[in-house]
């Protein structure tokens, strides 16, 4: 009669040993690759968010015209910011945008005008155009501004020269980890502007 060989508890503590690292290798790999691949899926989606930003940005710029109140279609421009009036429903009234960039994020407001005569006053709607911006950090202007003959202008005095401007924004969800920073850029010559 032949006997069943039972396994030993040695033998038992040795498979479970082996078999609990096999399954935290598998484990710690799988972890590893779903971290990765929502790192990616964030960067893709905070870039694809950008590029959407900067095509209104972009479309807004274009359609800036004199305001409501008669205000020239450039307010302010700064290397962080720009303030325009633009028709951007192309319904009446005529509204004052601001883009401006604080911290790691790229920020727009809307004001209607209101009133008679029509005046700029209250709250502004504000959304977030792009978040994880770096252009701080890497010391990167957001907008440059050109006159009629593509020289950049500095002074912010100048403002009734500008004819275009640039937009660079760079965007990095992980700073730490790949892919890296995104830079997009594009530009936007203002339309329906009069000579100063």
């Amino acid at each position: 009669m032949k006997h069943a060989r039972a396994f030993s508890i040695i033998e038992v503590i040795v498979v479970l040993g082996i078999f609990t690292m096999v399954m935290t290798m598998i484990v710690n790999s799988v972890l590893t690759f779903y971290r990765a691949n929502t790192s990616s899926f964030e960067e893709a989606v905070q870039v694809q968010n950008a590029e959407r930003g900067i095509q209104v940005l972009v479309h807004d710029l274009r359609e800036s015209t004199y305001g409501d109140d008669g205000s020239y279609p450039l307010a302010s421009i700064a290397s962080s910011s720009i303030t325009f009036y633009s028709d951007v429903d192309r319904t009446s009234p005529v509204e004052k945008i601001r883009y401006e960039l604080k911290n790691t994020s790229l920020y727009r407001s809307v004001l209607v005008s209101s009133g008679t005569p029509p005046k700029y006053v209250g709250a502004a709607a504000t959304s977030t155009v792009s978040n994880y911006v770096r252009n701080f950090g890497d010391a990167v202007s957001v907008f440059r501004y050109y006159d009629a003959s593509s020289t950049e202008i500095v002074d912010p005095a100048q403002i009734a020269k500008v004819v275009s401007v640039t937009i660079s924004l760079v965007v990095d969800v992980t700073p730490l980890h790949a892919p890296g920073e995104f830079t997009l850029r594009s530009s936007a010559t203002l339309r329906n502007l009069r000579p100063q």
